[in-house]
């Protein structure tokens, strides 16, 4: 989800409390917090682009920086000079028609994932297999990331007890077992998106549902009958730090980049049961460079 509220402050949560001085890398040390200890590609090209200013994008004309949030494409810095990631699922965003594309991060996971990530403006919803798709957005009836995979199990097992597939999936199950030996086993000598792919493909999800909208939005997106049938995921113990958080809502109510990111995390940490090493940190590229950016300007200001 992203925020609109411009005026809203820098959670604290995100703000590092050590006194400010007038020394301009004490003033960066700051401003960093609390997206310390990623491993970000390097930040070089976009304060190179930066210092150029907005320029023109080539097929819109709109003015921009970094990107065209309306083109999904890069304006001032190459396809070459950006991160791009590999995903070990697919991610579809749901985005509400009246987000204001320039406040959104959804287009940060587009730009950087492209192969993996489908932005659709609703109601345009894709056809999802029921049992093999999550939606991550907050209810009464989430589960934990931790817990998804088994309740995805289970509702395919309740499903098949209404058909005589029993026996065959019991046997699915079983090779499934043997795919993931195999695959623990290929993750160790195959290249990272080669281990990464293998051992997706053991598990039932298959796509992953994300909703781009403010808060007070999602409701329309969230209730539509489409989704109804999607087990809920709710990444319940991580906290925003985005600079236009809501005012009213809970710190627990991420950003958009913010939620794909902590979600990956969690998978690879707890279904996937690999040690994570910052695979996904350059989700984050763009956003905590700008997170920087604007808690530098908050401090020049006065205001953080």
């Amino acid at each position: 989800m992203s925020g609109l509220d411009q005026e809203q402050r820098l959670h604290p949560s995100c703000r590092d409390k050590t006194t400010v001085s007038g020394d301009s890398s004490d003033v960066h040390e700051l401003a960093k917090q609390p997206l310390q200890g990623l491993k970000l590609a390097s930040h070089a090209v976009l304060e190179k682009a930066q210092q150029r200013g907005r320029l023109k994008c080539a097929k819109c004309g709109g003015s921009r920086m970094f990107f065209c949030y309306t083109c999904c494409s890069l304006v001032g810095v190459s396809l070459q000079e950006i991160p791009l990631i590999k995903l070990p699922i697919k991610i579809d965003i749901i985005k509400h028609p009246n987000e204001t594309d320039g406040k959104s991060t959804a287009i940060h996971a587009k730009i950087l994932a492209p192969s993996d990530v489908t932005i659709y403006t609703y109601p345009c919803i894709p056809e999802f297999e029921k049992d093999k798709v999550v939606l991550v957005f907050p209810g009464p009836q989430a589960v934990t990331v931790q817990d998804m995979i088994q309740c995805l199990h289970d509702r395919t097992d309740s499903r098949s007890h209404d058909s005589s597939d029993e026996p065959f999936l019991k046997r699915l199950k079983s090779e499934e077992a043997q795919d993931a030996t195999h695959a623990a086993e290929d993750s160790a000598s195959g290249t990272p998106d080669e281990a990464t792919g293998s051992e997706s493909r053991v598990y039932p999800l298959q796509r992953v549902v994300f909703i781009d909208s403010t808060w007070n939005q999602t409701t329309k997106i969230s209730t539509d009958e489409r989704l109804q049938d999607l087990l809920q995921v709710e990444l319940k113990m991580r906290k925003t730090c985005f600079w236009r958080r809501q005012k009213g809502k809970p710190d627990t109510y991420l950003a958009t980049i913010e939620a794909i990111y902590y979600f990956l995390k969690d998978f690879h940490e707890k279904c996937l049961a690999q040690e994570y090493k910052g695979e996904y940190d350059n989700l984050l590229f763009f956003y905590s460079y700008l997170h920087t950016v604007v808690n530098k300007a908050k401090i020049s200001a006065g205001k953080c």
